[in-house]
């Protein structure tokens, strides 16, 4: 006997579970790193941004939220009752979230191991006398004139990160060693992932209380603290004024357009599922107003914390002084000195 799917016992739990589907990385690191390589915020990247929500986003959210209630199936299944031919369509995006799901586990691995080693003493990314640092490491407490006349100067947390967490080979031909704390802390993850889900709906509506809303309060705090710091004015500026002229760019719509399938998790069944754990007659459309506004307005949120953060080291002249890129789509500065 098949045992029944179940429902959410409280519409309060179908909304923090959406909302923690579609709050994650695509909105607290691609987000971010969009809105600075696109010349900032409103109109270089807000203006397309806030077009495709509503002509592609919101409109895809709201369908894939009713396919799933209307067939009360999974993502594969549905398209069983709906349009047997495109059942491929389901299989793709289970394994889009496969691919996705071992991404996200292993960046929580190195988030628990940031966690472990942030109760120490002296934070081990701040300075640069630990056994792994270089000569070239530089960590913001050192003399400026010790470092000013070198090149390829790096932060202290870049090289704890590069050669503590990850222990970088010199390339390809090296396969290196086993990371044995990020392999417990991965091992810890996935238990952790699968007591939250191993009850089906039942446990992942009483977990998502915790792991939807958290997001939002440490967002908060860093909110804060980033605009206590030296240099926030400035980012704000940056992160507020427009360079218009990127609009005729048509990346800058493509990446947008990119970018509303990151924020609202569309097109890869994780809402059909969620939704299909609706009673049949619950008013779906009259509860996504809400909803549709989490997406764009916790990006805008992550964005503004990230940006007043690339102004905090104005004292040692940001255009020479320091350098931007994106590894897996995230924002990275490093500390690296120019010579003019």
């Amino acid at each position: 006997k098949v045992e029944e799917r179940g429902h959410w016992s409280k519409t309060i739990e179908f909304i923090l579970a959406v909302a923690g589907a579609i709050v994650g990385l695509g909105n607290v690191w691609r987000f971010p790193y969009l809105c600075y390589k696109n010349g900032g915020d409103v109109g270089a990247f807000l203006v397309p941004y806030l077009v495709l929500v509503v002509t592609c986003g919101i409109p895809l959210f709201l369908l894939e939220s009713a396919v799933g209630q209307y067939a009360q199936e999974g993502s594969i299944t549905c398209w069983r009752k709906l349009c047997p031919i495109a059942e491929g369509i389901g299989y793709g995006g289970v394994l889009i979230l496969i691919y996705s799901c071992i991404t996200y586990i292993v960046i929580l691995s190195w988030s628990l191991l940031y966690l472990v080693f942030s109760f120490s003493s002296q934070l081990p990314w701040a300075t640069c006398n630990n056994y792994w640092n270089s000569e070239f490491c530089f960590s913001g407490q050192n003399d400026t004139s010790a470092w000013s006349n070198k090149t390829n100067t790096t932060s202290a947390a870049t090289e704890f990160w590069e050669q503590r967490v990850l222990a970088i080979s010199g390339g390809i031909e090296e396969i290196g060693s086993v990371r044995w704390e990020v392999l417990l802390c991965l091992m810890a993850m996935w238990v952790i992932c699968y007591f939250c889900i191993w009850k089906g709906v039942k446990s992942t509506g009483k977990v998502v209380y915790f792991t939807a809303t958290l997001p939002y309060v440490m967002l908060l705090v860093l909110l804060i603290r980033g605009l206590t710091l030296p240099g926030a004015m400035e980012g704000v500026l940056y992160y507020l004024l427009p360079e218009v002229s990127q609009l005729a760019d048509p990346q800058v719509w493509m990446e947008a357009a990119a970018q509303i399938f990151f924020s609202y998790s569309v097109g890869v069944g994780s809402l059909i599922v969620r939704s299909s754990y609706n009673n049949y007659n619950y008013n779906c459309y009259k509860s996504r107003p809400g909803v549709y506004r989490i997406p764009s307005g916790y990006s805008h949120d992550a964005a503004a914390p990230t940006v007043v953060r690339l102004f905090l080291y104005h004292d040692h002249s940001f255009g020479s002084g320091h350098t931007i890129s994106c590894n897996g789509g995230c924002v990275n500065i490093h500390n690296r000195h120019v010579p003019s």
